[in-house]
């Protein structure tokens, strides 16, 4: 067989159900493989959506996501989704074409360096040279985003190996002497925090998205019970642990819980799981848990000790560790601790004036209430994100999808894509920023296109929010470049103008009615253009370079 539809096989025998990608010259061969499988592809509007989309369907289902592009400007144009997805170690595999060999390094059309571009974004990628290589490399690369710390891995294929002839045979199981994860926590560690963690007085557990990638949402919740211990989230673990649980403390970080905060400032001992201790949880790093001995948890050593020193590391697959933990873990008396946490509770609760006007954090509450907890919520980056975080009650994992490590706008809609297709029995909501949708709105055509019931609800106050919160509290409030009052388009007719189903909403009053017409829908895209107050700010906030006790706003 030619090897284009070698590689069809070799996407069948990893399972892949779905591509997203956008078509062109170089990548033709593999198209016209892929038009006679039973392999779904979708048709993005743009490369950037295909990446989001690829990274959305692996977040909400747990598979490897897989997008498609043609080489130069399309390969480019995946750049920010790969990147997006290395940083949050989301499995993908990205596949590209590319001129063909001979073509390699002559400045040939459309052609660009694609494993040079994406090296420092990429767990690991490859050019193909010979079509005989096809089956191990696509062997190699599944095993290589989905084990260990996922993350993206890209294969970039010339024209000529995709036409060229293969005695195809997939390999059953993969070696490499180079690459192999460590599953168990070393015993003698595991003991060492045991220990530490029966003698301590204010213990906290951090969880943050290794939780999630571990499939451990389920050990963590039976530590928690045996051992009464909080948990504070980082953004990336929202949704690892109920919200209504009396344990949970919240998001930490800038626009952390006050309480949270409190507690990582105050604890003794701080159990990190499956977290990088990312600068936006930490706060000024110097003075980040100041009291505590730290045990972290993580199956990339890499990532122990970089940011913040470790008195216990422990490398290991979350899931696997959670158990040993569970297995020996103490029944501790830490009644004066939790007691504390409840005051904090009671005392710094997440607040917000909702006296005049729509609020945006009225509008998280009121689908957080009509969802019941149970919907799969994307985001876009800003303040739609942070006040997605604070007040959407997350209640399973998979259920929160927002670009954390790069905080990627234009984001949320084409992960929602993704998510759908993954979640068909789901109610999967994009919560944008009136900035942010416009930067993938071309997806609407997608979601009509292709029937995908995403709910879009854009948080519309006319301004780059949260860039504009930065202008208001240190930049003695003077907007640069930061109004979009007399650039913005009628969401509604833009909705109707692609096929999709548009509603406005100006008014508390009307939220709760439009909101429930909008998520009853089923056959294809709806948006809702809520116009919120517009110099509303997401508190409280840590200022970049403060200690999280030093926090800013929500205090009353």
């Amino acid at each position: 067989m030619t090897g284009a539809k070698a590689i069809v096989e070799c996407l069948k025998k990893e399972n892949v159900e779905v591509i997203f990608g956008y078509p062109g010259g170089v990548i033709l061969p593999l198209c016209d493989a892929l038009y006679d499988s039973e392999i779904r592809f979708i048709l993005t509007r743009h490369e950037q959506g295909a990446a989001h989309a690829a990274d959305g369907y692996a977040r909400a289902s747990g598979k490897v996501g897989v997008c498609l592009a043609t080489s130069g400007p399309g390969s480019t144009n995946l750049v920010t989704g790969i990147a997006t997805a290395y940083m949050d170690s989301i499995p993908m595999v990205a596949i590209t074409g590319q001129v063909a060999t001979n073509l390699i390094g002559n400045d040939a059309f459309q052609e660009v360096d694609t494993t040079g571009i994406t090296r420092p974004i990429t767990k690991h990628n490859y050019l193909v040279k010979n079509v005989d290589q096809l089956p191990v490399i696509f062997k190699e690369a599944f095993f290589i985003a989905r084990t260990g710390k996922p993350g993206p891995v890209l294969i970039d294929i010339p024209v000529d190996v995709q036409k060229a002839e293969i005695n195809f045979h997939y390999p059953e199981k993969i070696e490499m002497r180079s690459y192999r994860p460590v599953s168990n926590g070393h015993p003698l560690q595991i003991e060492k925090a045991l220990s530490m963690i029966r003698t301590s007085h204010k213990p906290l557990i951090l969880a943050g998205g290794g939780v999630i990638s571990a499939n451990a949402s389920e050990e963590l919740r039976k530590f928690v019970e045996k051992t009464q211990i909080p948990v504070a989230l980082t953004m990336m673990g929202l949704g690892s642990f109920p919200a209504e649980h009396k344990l949970n403390l919240g998001m930490v970080g800038m626009h952390g819980t006050v309480y949270g905060n409190n507690a990582i400032m105050e604890t003794d001992v701080l159990i990190a799981i499956g977290c990088r201790f990312d600068d936006r949880v930490t706060g000024k790093v110097s003075t980040f848990a100041p009291k505590a001995k730290i045990i972290h948890v993580d199956i990339d050593p890499a990532s122990i000790g970089k940011n913040v020193p470790a008195t216990v590391p422990i490398v290991g697959d979350v899931k696997n560790v959670l158990k040993q933990f569970i297995s020996n873990a103490p029944e501790l008396e830490i009644r004066e601790w939790l007691e504390k946490i409840s005051e904090w509770k009671k005392k710094y609760p997440l607040t917000y004036k909702n006296d005049s006007g729509l609020k945006p954090q009225f509008v998280i509450e009121t689908i957080s209430a009509l969802t019941r907890g149970e919907a799969i919520i994307t985001t876009e980056v800003g303040q739609n994100q942070m006040w997605t975080a604070q007040y959407y009650k997350f209640r399973h994992p998979r259920t929160f999808i927002s670009s954390g490590g790069l905080g990627t706008m234009g984001f949320g809609f084409p992960a929602a894509i993704g998510a759908q297709v993954a979640r068909k029995d789901k109610i999967v909501i994009d919560i944008a920023g009136d900035g942010s949708i416009q930067m993938n709105i071309q997806e609407l055509s997608t979601a009509v296109t292709e029937k995908i019931p995403v709910k879009v609800i854009i948080l519309n106050n006319c301004f780059l929010g949260m860039v504009r919160q930065w202008q208001e509290l240190f930049y003695k409030k003077r907007y640069a470049f930061t109004c979009l009052k007399e650039r913005q388009p009628d969401f509604v007719k833009l909705a109707e103008a692609y096929g999709a189903t548009g509603y406005r909403v100006t008014k508390k009053e009307e939220l709760n009615k439009i909101l429930i017409k909008a998520l009853s829908h089923k056959d294809g895209p709806v948006l809702v253009d809520c116009i919120v107050e517009p110099e509303e700010n997401v508190y409280p906030m840590v200022p970049a370079g403060a200690s999280l006790n030093e926090m800013i706003g929500g205090l009353a």
